[in-house]
């Protein structure tokens, strides 16, 4: 700010304050813009600094790192072709050992747990009141034997005097037919007597088949009838054993084929599907399909020497139907799914990975047999895919129990 007096202003040296005046802005009707063709070259230059860049970035030069993976060699062998399902152990025969007879349990013969023979004496029920009706039995028989031996004597001297007209025929047929009599009373004596022998020997219970005896049902001392539901003891046969399982009717054809071809083989695995604990034929199939669930029952047989199956045990059966011989097989962890179908990364001669559209024969287990795609010997990426292209650099990493 600058201070000067005017001459009007009472003489010289006297100051006025003057405000300074502000730059004037841009006018864009005074100042025309930038020619239109100068801002269309300025962006051409900068695009085409850019594009170049971009592209530059994605593509993978050869300078690129290779993608560590791991790999499996594609083999021949003869796959098995399986059909599984959940199946139920069962005792191949199972009995429940009731008393045929009332009375007191005076003793069990057995230890739970037990292996039983059939015939093995296994309980025995109190034998004094079936004793002695069998011999009150006896005793009725032999008094009628007694009068039937006299009755057989008088008819024979009848028949003698009759043929001297001392004794008349009504005589004889009167005496013929007490014979007979006595004869019908001697016979149902003797059903009694064996009746009552019977009843005495159900009083020594045996077992009638061999197995092993489960927990005991009822103790010594009790009284037990022949009606009993609860029976005393559960006898079941673990060798052979058998495994009951199911199949969709679906696989009908393929089963009667195996069992055509000769036994089935059955595998028995544990609950989680990894362990063998057994390995057995197939025995039957089922008479007809269950409409309510379109399965048809099967049951197998195992001779189960080391009792790894046991009676109500839940297993996973698997059965053998068919072998494919010679078949190029590759682990299924190298098959891949895309919007195409299946396919697998074969890694070539140059360490590149080709995508390699596959076909498969099948995919059981760990092992996917393939029918067309993959030749043997080939080697496929089974770990690492997702950061894999068609043509990408690979370099093969060591597996981790190697």
């Amino acid at each position: 700010m600058v201070w000067s007096r005017p001459p009007c202003a009472g003489g010289p040296g006297a100051r006025v304050f003057v405000w300074p005046m502000p730059a004037p802005l841009w006018n864009p009707i005074a100042m025309p813009r930038p020619p239109r063709r100068l801002a269309l070259a300025t962006l051409a230059a900068m695009l085409a600094a850019i594009l170049p860049a971009a592209a530059d970035t994605s593509a993978p030069g050869p300078s690129a790192p290779a993608v560590p993976v791991q790999t499996a060699t594609a083999q021949r062998q003869d796959v098995p072709v399986m059909l599984r399902n959940i199946g139920a152990v069962q005792a191949f025969y199972s009995v429940l050992i009731r008393a045929r007879v009332d009375g007191t349990l005076d003793r069990v013969l057995f230890t739970e747990g037990q292996d039983v023979k059939a015939g093995q004496p296994l309980a025995e029920i109190d034998p004094r009141p079936y004793a002695a009706v069998l011999d009150a039995a006896e005793a009725k028989k032999a008094a009628d034997e007694a009068q039937l031996a006299n009755a057989r004597a008088d008819l024979a001297r009848y028949q003698s005097l009759v043929r001297n007209d001392f004794a008349s025929r009504q005589q004889v047929q009167t005496q013929t037919a007490l014979v007979a009599r006595f004869e019908a009373t001697v016979a149902g004596d003797q059903a009694a007597v064996e009746s009552a022998r019977l009843n005495l020997e159900f009083c020594h219970i045996v077992s009638p088949i061999d197995g092993r005896a489960g927990l005991r049902l009822v103790d010594p001392g009790n009284l037990i009838h022949a009606n009993d539901a609860q029976g005393i003891v559960t006898i079941a046969q673990i060798h052979p054993i058998a495994v009951v399982f199911t199949l969709p009717q679906d696989n009908l054809p393929q089963i009667q084929a195996a069992m055509a071809r000769g036994a089935a083989p059955v595998l028995a695995y544990s609950a989680d599907d990894r362990t063998q604990l057994a390995r057995g034929t197939l025995l039957t199939i089922d008479n007809q399909v269950d409409q309510s669930t379109g399965t048809i029952r099967l049951k197998a047989e195992f001779k189960n020497p080391e009792n790894r199956l046991w009676p109500g045990q839940f297993v996973n059966a698997h059965l053998q139907v068919d072998t494919l011989h010679d078949a190029v097989t590759i682990p299924t962890t190298a098959v891949q799914r895309g919007p195409n179908g299946l396919y697998a990364y074969v890694i070539g001669a140059d360490s590149k990975a080709a995508m390699r559209p596959i076909k498969l024969t099948l995919e059981d287990g760990d092992v996917a047999v393939v029918a067309e795609g993959v030749e043997a010997g080939a080697r496929v990426v089974v770990k690492g895919q997702l950061r894999l292209q068609d043509g990408t650099r690979v370099s093969v990493a060591a597996k981790p129990n190697s």
